[in-house]
C-alpha cells in the first residue's frame, strides 16, 4: 500500500540497478511534516496519482506524488513516524539539501483520474492530499480537465497540516471547475487560533457536501486518501448513497 508516511508493506532489503534521486529543496512545516523536492537521476514519467518508490540505509517506502508530470522535480509531503514504528521517515527527516536516495526507476499505482466521470470529489487528510494536488496541478497544465469539475475537501487537526490550501485556494479562486473545502477536526486548539473555515472531521463532512451541491452519484465518483479509518467510514458512507468510490491508503507498519 502506498503511503507518503510509512507503508504496511514489509521492509524490502535493496536491489541492484537501482536508479538515484537528490535532495534539492526541503520544506520544514511542522516538527513532523515537511515537503522535499528530488532530481532524479533518470528520466521519471508517471501517471498523476502515482507513487514512486525510495530509499536510504538499505529500506525502501513508496511515497504519493505531489508534482505533475510536467514538472522536472519529483515533490514529496512527509510525515515523520517515530520508531519503533517508523522505518524510513526517521532517516529521511535527517537528511537534507544534497542527500542522495535510491529511486526504484518505474512509479505504480492505480489511484489515477477516472475519466469517465463528469465530477470528481477528493476527501483526503494530511499528506493524502498529494496525489490530488497532482491530479489538479496536470489538469491544468495539459488543459485536460475539459467539462470536468474537481471539488476536494481536505482535513487535518491542524490548520498547519494543510500544506497545500493556499495553493488549493488560489486555485479554487482562479477556476470555477475547482472548489476547495479545508476543514479542521479541533477548532478550539491554540494551534487553529483564528480559524473560521469549516470544522469537524473531513469523513463526516462529505455526504452533506455532496447533497448541498447536487453531485449526481451516475456522473461523478468520490476519491478517499489518507487515513484508513477516514477511508473506511467515507466508502461506507459512499456505498449507502450510491456513489462510486476509489481509494488509497496510508498505514503505520
Amino acid at each position: 500500500m502506498v503511503s507518503t508516511q510509512e507503508s504496511s508493506r514489509p521492509v524490502r532489503r535493496l536491489q541492484p540497478q537501482m536508479a538515484t534521486a537528490r535532495i534539492v529543496e526541503r520544506q520544514n512545516l511542522t516538527e513532523d511534516l515537511w515537503l522535499i523536492k528530488l532530481e532524479p537521476s533518470i528520466p521519471f514519467p508517471f501517471k498523476p496519482g502515482q507513487y514512486c518508490t525510495i530509499g536510504a540505509e538499505d529500506i525502501e517506502r513508496p511515497y504519493s506524488i505531489v508534482s505533475s508530470p510536467e514538472e522536472p522535480l519529483i515533490e514529496l509531503f512527509v510525515e515523520l513516524v517515530p520508531p519503533p514504528d517508523g522505518q524510513l521517515t526517521p532517516v529521511l527527516y535527517n537528511l537534507d539539501v544534497g542527500a542522495e536516495l535510491t529511486l526504484r526507476p518505474k512509479p505504480k499505482g492505480i489511484f489515477t483520474l477516472d475519466r469517465t466521470a463528469k465530477t470528481h470529489v477528493f476527501v483526503s487528510t494530511v499528506t493524502g492530499v498529494a496525489p490530488t494536488v497532482s491530479i489538479l496541478r496536470h489538469a491544468l497544465m495539459t488543459g485536460e480537465h475539459g467539462e470536468r469539475e474537481f471539488h476536494v475537501l481536505d482535513g487535518g487537526s491542524y490548520v498547519d497540516e494543510l500544506a497545500y490550501r493556499d495553493e488549493l485556494q488560489e486555485l479554487a479562486d482562479m477556476y470555477d471547475f475547482i472548489h476547495f473545502t479545508p476543514t479542521v477536526s479541533r477548532p478550539n486548539d491554540e494551534r487553529n487560533a483564528g480559524w473560521t473555515g469549516a470544522t469537524g472531521r473531513v469523513n463526516t463532512l462529505v455526504e452533506d457536501y455532496l447533497q448541498d451541491n447536487n453531485i449526481d452519484p451516475e456522473t461523478s465518483i468520490v476519491y478517499a486518501c489518507g487515513h484508513p479509518g477516514m477511508i473506511e467510514d467515507v466508502k461506507e458512507r459512499m456505498e449507502r448513497v450510491g456513489y462510486r468510490f476509489k481509494e488509497e491508503r496510508f498505514w503505520k507498519d
